[in-house]
């Protein structure tokens, strides 16, 4: 199968690249910056130089390409800049379908998020209500239409990213904030998922219907629980405990995943790494 994967050299782009070729696909994968050209590569995919926010050039770039799957792991968060990761979602995931419809692709697999269910203590699952009043609703209502829209569209809402090269590795944007001590305890709910079970799932996804599916491991926890645990394995200051801090959030399940035959390697960031991959050397 032939395989076009935009966002290839993000986080979850980097490990699944390699899944993708060892499983026989023929990959491509896009990237904005033509340095990056050689880690795809090297990570055994043809490298596609291109702005998804282009419509022209991305159009054309498609065509050219021929892909029977293409699979969305964009994201531009790593300057924690949250209007463009929003922009991207809106207008980059828009201008990803148009150029599929025009290029004759009917399968979509696209990164969402499962954080934005309406807050409650039992486990969210897909066909639960989003909370239209948080601040990503926006951009994720908006990439999880235009994925719709596709003939096979297939929306992966993963939970918090962990693992190498994210927000809560050592020297990401979470392990500076713990660092610090600018982090507090508190009742909010947070479904984890390593960003290898996570590129697993985009792999299994492939052979799946179309619909929304939650990749998240088996222990949500609220930061009560964990961020004392990390702040320790990071050599950080113990946390304190946020003042009349309310419940937020809402855990998410991952039964639907489990029962198309997705497992996550990880099934909890107690043993997954958040915890043992923070040590300090």
């Amino acid at each position: 199968m032939k395989i076009l994967v935009a966002g290839a050299t993000g986080v979850v782009g980097r490990s699944l690249v390699p899944r993708l070729v060892a499983a026989g696909h023929e990959v491509s994968g896009t990237t904005r910056r033509r340095a990056k050209a050689g880690l795809l590569e090297e990570l055994g995919a043809h490298p596609v130089v291109v702005d998804v926010l282009d419509a022209r050039r991305l159009r054309k770039a498609v065509k050219a390409e021929k892909p029977d799957v293409i699979i969305h792991q964009l994201t531009d968060l790593s300057a924690e800049d949250f209007a463009a990761n929003g922009l991207l979602r809106i207008d980059g995931t828009r201008n990803l379908v148009e150029a599929a419809h025009s290029a004759g692709v009917q399968t979509m697999i696209a990164q969402s998020i499962a954080w934005l269910y309406v807050k409650g203590e039992a486990p969210a699952v897909e066909s639960d209500a989003l909370d239209g009043t948080l601040p990503p609703y926006k951009g994720v209502a908006a990439l999880e239409e235009a994925v719709a829209d596709m003939p096979r569209g297939i929306v992966l809402r993963y939970g918090a990213l962990y693992g190498p090269g994210t927000w809560y590795a050592p020297g990401g944007a979470i392990a500076a904030r713990v660092q610090a001590g600018e982090l507090n305890t508190s009742p909010a709910w947070t479904s984890f998922v390593h960003v290898d079970d996570a590129a697993a799932a985009a792999v299994a996804a492939l052979d799946w219907e179309p619909g929304v599916v939650n990749i998240v491991d088996d222990e949500p926890a609220t930061s009560n629980e964990w961020l004392p645990l990390y702040a320790e394995a990071l050599g950080g200051p113990e946390p304190r405990a946020g003042r009349h801090a309310a419940a937020t959030g809402r855990p998410a399940s991952n039964a639907k995943a489990r029962s198309l035959g997705w497992e996550p390697r990880y099934t909890s960031w107690r043993t997954g790494g958040l915890i043992t991959a923070a040590e300090p050397a």
